[in-house]
């Protein structure tokens, strides 16, 4: 809700307190999208259903802390803080303007300041995340309205390399320790610019870490798969990411590897290969492992989309082949996924898989 119309770096505190003001007044109205705002961002609400976002009882205080976190701060006071210092530090005017031409793709702007200011390479941003320039380059982890890849992306991460920028820096994302190619792995908005795996290639270029550092993520050609990158990962594999455990060659739909790989994995493993196989689309490799025993109606493993089963994901996939598999080998219709509280048939349908569902309903699937 918020990304519609996102304030400027430079924004008042005064602007900020209308956007709560308005962001609670939708609430209170039953706006959908206010509702998962404060879902997603009110640390009240983590791990809990929107459905506490309706019975609770919210005031300016809550929008305030919404906004905030949307903006990239873990409170209204480290916002308040940021939009002073904003109107006089030079360095976080500095800072801010760099990224904004990162986002933009504005290499003129983003060249000067990196030659007048060869420190700026290296600078943290003010906000919770704490990143650098080059972490904007992922477009993940960072303030929402800021996830952009511009067309000319793989250019803007080369001239920040090239002036210095730290390929394996670490940031704090989603409660965890980040670097770029982590981020860069997990995001779509360079995926759908098709310059994901460029940009994964050239942070290998420069050094960037195929597994770990961090403290999650710590393989980037897992966290591909996990995030259905699936033409990444493969460059990841070609670059020498290693591949070598059941999990990955399930991901990757290696199955040769797989059959290979199946005796010697264990339990958590052989979860795992099901929920990525099914999600990206491999059905022998499915087969394989419902051959092996493996539950297709049990939820898929933590870090792998713990919320749904492998038939939620195939569908959300679409992976139609998958689809059928898993229901002629009897996967259960009515199973709701434990975050939107929906069937498969229901996931088909709001995403608009249509021949998916139509083929869940003549299945007798429920909504």
């Amino acid at each position: 809700m918020m990304g519609e119309h996102p304030l400027p770096f430079d924004a008042s505190l005064e602007a900020y307190e209308r956007q709560a003001d308005a962001l609670l007044d939708a609430l209170r109205a039953g706006n959908h999208d206010a509702e998962w705002c404060f879902k997603w961002e009110h640390p009240r609400f983590r791990g809990k259903s929107v459905d506490e976002v309706h019975t609770a009882r919210l005031g300016p205080g809550d929008a305030r802390i919404v906004v905030a976190r949307m903006y990239g701060f873990a409170t209204w006071e480290h916002l308040a803080a940021f939009a002073d210092a904003v109107t006089h530090e030079v360095s976080v005017i500095r800072f801010e303007t760099a990224v904004e031409a990162i986002v933009s793709g504005d290499v003129a702007t983003l060249g000067a300041m990196l030659q007048a200011h060869p420190e700026l390479v290296r600078a943290r941003s003010m906000r919770r995340h704490g990143a650098t320039l080059l972490h904007y380059v992922a477009a993940n982890g960072v303030e929402g309205a800021r996830q952009k890849t511009p067309a000319n992306g793989v250019e803007v991460a080369r001239m920040l390399l090239d002036a210095g920028a730290e390929v394996d820096a670490l940031a704090d994302m989603y409660e965890a320790k980040c670097t770029t190619m982590s981020m860069l792995v997990s995001s779509s908005p360079p995926a759908e610019a098709g310059l994901q795996a460029a940009l994964a290639e050239t942070l290998l270029d420069y050094g960037a870490a195929l597994e770990g550092p961090g403290s999650n993520w710590q393989s980037a050609l897992m966290t591909a798969l996990t995030f259905g990158f699936l033409s990444t990962a493969e460059t990841l594999a070609k670059r020498g990411a290693p591949a070598d455990t059941l999990p990955a060659a399930a991901g990757l739909g290696r199955l040769d590897d797989a059959v290979r790989l199946l005796p010697g994995a264990d339990p958590a493993a052989r979860h795992v290969a099901l929920a990525l196989a099914a999600q990206l689309g491999h059905p022998a490799i499915v087969e394989l492992l419902l051959d092996a025993g493996e539950d297709a109606d049990r939820y898929n493993p933590d870090g792998y989309h713990s919320h749904a089963t492998p038939l939620h994901q195939a569908v959300s996939s679409d992976r139609a082949d998958v689809v059928t598999l898993l229901v002629e080998r009897g996967a259960r219709l009515d199973i709701r996924d434990t975050i939107y509280h929906s069937t498969p048939l229901g996931w088909a349908t709001y995403l608009g898989r249509a021949a998916i569902a139509e083929y869940l309903r003549a299945r007798g699937a429920p909504t």
